[in-house]
């Protein structure tokens, strides 16, 4: 399973690519950020997100995009702005075909971590060591768009499962009806 991660974000906008299934060693394949100028105006920010994110899609070829799902923070400007280039990444995605999944934060630090509330520097720690690294990626965006991947590769098949076990449950549960009787007067 190939998977780019995405830590969206208009200034720094994390990507990483992870490839490998749960339980085996995971390979980092590409890391890096797509930065924007603080002082361009948004739409300009968010086409170059866009053609950042498109080339990352082009050399790697992923099956699959994990965008971090944004979450209510005190400061709506710093929200809104992570939540257009979240939907940049879905879009781009989208337009190729490719599957989207949305991971909360606390989801990424407990998946890689083991605790929901690790700092950043616990994060880079965890993805150095499980990607077998010399160091951690800088700036922590990019550390954090491997995070993301790396969530999603272990927490996939559980989550299919899941899926599949409600599918199952419903199908259960949907009583089968009866041919309509035509009613003559």
């Amino acid at each position: 399973m190939r998977i780019l991660g995405v830590d969206p974000g208009l200034t720094r906008c994390g990507v990483g690519v992870v490839e490998g299934v749960a339980g085996r060693p995971l390979t980092m394949l590409g890391v890096g950020v797509v930065r924007t100028p603080a002082d361009a105006e948004i739409g300009v920010r968010l086409v170059a997100i866009e053609q950042g994110l498109e080339a990352w899609l082009d050399e790697y070829r992923p099956e699959l995009v994990a965008v971090e799902r944004v979450f209510s923070q005190h400061n709506v400007r710093t929200v809104m702005g992570t939540a257009q280039a979240s939907a940049v990444a879905m879009l781009c995605a989208a337009r190729r075909g490719l599957p989207v999944a949305l991971h909360t934060p606390s989801e990424v630090k407990a998946a890689v971590t083991g605790s929901g509330r690790a700092d950043k520097a616990q994060v880079g720690a965890m993805v150095t060591r499980l990607l077998r690294l010399a160091e951690p990626p800088r700036p922590a965006d990019a550390a954090d768009a491997l995070a993301l991947a790396i969530c999603h590769i272990w927490r996939a098949p559980a989550v299919n499962r899941l899926q599949q076990a409600h599918a199952a449950a419903r199908a259960s549960r949907i009583p089968t009806t009866t041919p309509a009787r035509k009613v003559t007067r």
